[in-house]
Formats: structure tokens, sequence, C-alpha cells
């Protein structure tokens, strides 16, 4: 697969339409409340079987103490401290809930503290979190494991990274944004360029193996000109991982975009430049163009992945570790166990009630078909290998790709016609022009899509 992405602005208009992430496939638009805790339960238990996965474990800490006016997250905006303390009494219940499925023969391998803010609780508060996760699963102290968590440089206590990297934490993700003063009062995130290199600094002394910057083009008032300067910031600072994201004005769905104000946000053509800069400055830089909004240097492990074909998309975007079954713990939270998908209550009350009452909160998700897993690797192949084996397809699932997809075949040809992809009689392959377009190409073999509508997700681009 080439590392290299072109972008084509009038193809890329052309096909800036609204489509899922793809970071599951059928994607949560398809949950649905007949999958509750007992389909749930069983699924868990069925997954220790054989040579059973190691595991993978998303933690979510919805509490910030003040919004940013662009998160679609799901959070909860307090100073109240007794909140986190109530949530956690909980969470350490859904750990033992939880760990009590799953044999503990199956190491906790990948790691990753999300939110919300996870720096909301206190040093010792995620202490804690931590030991309690290992009372209940094997925690992997292998060089292989990636334990990350999301770190807000404005809430870190001095203590917080040294601590975290004595249980074993190897990766940060820091919500940068955008360094320009004026889009941070503009979006309620203002934190300094000193804040975000003071805590890279401690972070590299510390021996933490990665650090992830995260930046979002399309924010109210950012210019060509005024981003630029924030990606000269950033490739200076030389983060391992960057995650650029497409800013997605739904305020419909999220109430603290209402604050922003619609006519600051960058018009269509201006938003095509910042992408455009994006790509440009950060490929020039040495990052390697991994798929839709992530960059990674050479050396890192990303980098590797999508290099020896292990590179795997999940819900927190693309990742080294597609080996593993995801446990979701904590309100909203979503899991991907053996052919299922799963996620916890949304509403705080609902998902305290049921663990009050010894349940998993369990609210939704979806039993995979057949052809549901079919389509999923098909999806999985495309977005993280850029090109497809049909044959391979065929023998892998005893059927005749041609005649199985022949309407999505026919669907491709416009998509080879703009030069997105290249096909022969094995193989499908996406193009550096289609590189910059992966969800339009994946959306053609999505058949939920049809009956899923378009304001569920957001832009493409």
């Amino acid at each position: 697969m080439s590392l290299a992405v072109k972008l084509d602005a009038a193809l890329i208009r052309r096909y800036d339409c609204h489509g899922p992430r793809y970071t599951s496939y059928p994607t949560a638009v398809q949950f649905h409340t007949g999958f509750d805790e007992q389909h749930y339960r069983r699924v868990a238990l069925l997954s220790n079987s054989g040579s059973a996965r190691p595991l993978s474990i998303y933690v979510h800490v919805p509490f910030c103490a003040r919004p940013c006016f662009y998160c679609g997250c799901n959070k909860i905006v307090t100073r109240n401290p007794a909140h986190a303390e109530q949530y956690l009494q909980r969470l350490h219940r859904e750990i033992e809930l939880q760990g009590a499925l799953f044999e503990r023969r199956r190491n906790m391998r990948q790691l990753h503290f999300g939110g919300g803010t996870p720096t909301y609780l206190s040093t010792s508060q995620l202490v804690a979190l931590f030991e309690q996760l290992g009372r209940h699963f094997s925690i992997d102290r292998s060089e292989q494991r990636e334990f990350s968590i999301e770190i807000d440089p404005r809430t870190l206590a001095a203590n917080t990274l040294p601590s975290l990297a004595a249980l074993g934490f190897n990766r940060l993700s820091l919500g940068v944004q955008d360094f320009d003063p004026q889009v941070q009062r503009a979006v309620n995130r203002q934190q300094s360029v000193e804040q975000i290199a003071g805590c890279m600094s401690q972070a590299r002394t510390l021996g933490y193996r990665s650090v992830s910057f995260d930046l979002i083009y399309g924010l109210p008032l950012q210019t060509p000109a005024s981003f630029g300067t924030t990606l000269d910031t950033v490739v200076q600072m030389r983060p391992d991982r960057i995650a650029a994201y497409g800013y997605a004005h739904m305020p419909r769905l999220f109430k603290a975009q209402r604050a922003i104000h619609t006519e600051q946000l960058p018009d269509a053509d201006t938003r095509m430049q910042l992408l455009e800069l994006t790509v440009e400055r950060l490929t020039d830089a040495g990052y390697v163009y991994i798929g839709m909004d992530h960059f990674a240097l050479p050396s890192d492990d990303l980098s590797r992945a999508m290099r020896d074909g292990t590179l795997h998309r999940n819900f927190q975007g693309y990742s080294t570790h597609g080996d593993c079954d995801l446990i979701g713990l904590g309100v909203s939270a979503i899991g991907a166990v053996g052919n299922s998908y799963s996620q916890n209550r949304k509403q705080l009350s609902a998902y305290y009630a049921a663990l009050d009452a010894g349940r998993l909160p369990v609210e939704r998700g979806i039993a995979l078909s057949v052809d549901d897993i079919l389509r999923r690797e098909v999806i999985q192949r495309l977005m993280c290998q850029g090109s497809l084996s049909m044959r391979e397809i065929e023998r892998r699932y005893a059927l005749d790709f041609d005649s199985y997809f022949a309407s999505e075949l026919t669907s491709l040809k416009p998509l080879a016609a703009d030069g997105l992809i290249q096909s022969d009689a094995d193989t499908i392959r996406v193009t550096e022009a289609g590189r910059g377009l992966l969800r339009n190409i994946a959306m053609v073999f999505d058949a939920h899509l049809p009956r899923a509508s378009s304001t569920q997700y957001s832009k493409v681009i």
C-alpha cells in the first residue's frame, strides 16, 4: 500500500456527503435494545473458549470542569468532586461484574482512559481505578502492552504523570485542537503552548513511549494562516502521533455546540484549504498518513502496523491491537466482544440504577450476522490496508465475490472512473486520490446505510 495521499479539491467537494467513520461495522446507528445484558453475558462467556483473545479495555470518565464548545462526547460538566466519587463507586462495581465474565488467562493488553477528561480525577482516584482493574483482570506487563490516557494539561497535577508511569501507562493523548488564542476563546478551551510543551517534556523524561496530539480543523475563526502557525508549532514539538479531525458542527445533537457562532465557521473553500494544509505540512515534516485523520512518525507502532498489515480500526480510531476483545466500561462506553457490539446506558441515572441493582448497565447492541462479519472484513481491509483480495474473501467465506457483491462492484465503477480505486481480476486497490475519501469507498459495501438517515453521520470531509 502506498503511504502517499493526494487530495483533489474538486473530487473531495463532489464526494463530501454525510457518512459513517467506520469505527465499527455495523455502525452504532444499528445498535438496538433487543441486545441486552443477557445477550452480552452469553457472548462474553463464549469468548473464553478455545485460544481466547487478549483483552482491550476502554474506561470512560465523563466529567469536565468546563465545556469545550466543539465537543461531541458524552460528558458531564461539573466542579463538584462528589459527583466523581459517586461515579467511581459504580465504575468499580462494573469492573467487578465484568471481570467475573472473562477468564484470568486473558491478559489486558490494551487500556485506554477517555472522556470527558480523565485527569478530572485526582491522582489517587486514577491509581485506585487502575488497582481495581488489576484485581479483576490480568494486567499485561510486557512491552506489547499499550496503556494510554487522554490528558488535559490544564487539569494535570504535578504527580499525575509519574504515578501513571509507575502503574505501566506508556502513551498519552493531549487535546491541543488549535494554539491560536482567538480560536481558543471561540471554543472555550484556552491553554498555552508552554502548558502543552511542559506536559510533553515531562512525559519524555518519564519514558512514555508515545505522545499523541489531537487537532481540529474547521473551528470558528480558523484561517489557513493561523492554523499553519499551529501546525508549525506542533511539528516542532514532534509528537509521535497526530489525529487531525474535521470539526463536525451538529448543534441539534450536541448542546455545547450551540454556543459556537455559525457565522464564524470557515466556509467550504477555507475548510478544504485547512485540510490540504494539514496533510501537506505534516507529510512534509515526515509524518506517515495512516488514513482519514491519523498521522504517525515512521518509527511509531501505528506506522509499523500499517506496513505489516496488522492495522485495525475501532472506536478509538486506528489501532495496533486488532486481535483483542474490547470491553467498554463506564457510562455510554462501547465494547466489541466476539461477533457483537454493546453499549452501556447513556444516562448517568440509568447507569447508576443498573449497577445498584447488581446488573451490567448494557442498554443496546447488536449480534453480527454472517453478512455483517463478511462486510466488516471487507471494510476493515479497505480502511486499514488500502486493498482487498476478492479471491481471498471467496476462499474465506466460500462464496463467489462477483455474484455476492454484484451491485457493489457496479457502484464502484464511478469511483474507479474518478481515480479513487483501481481493480483487476483479483484486487481492489485504493489509490493516492482515494486515500482521502476512504469513507466513501467503504460506504459502497455498507448494507445498512440506505436505511439510515444521513443526518445521523458527520460530513465525510
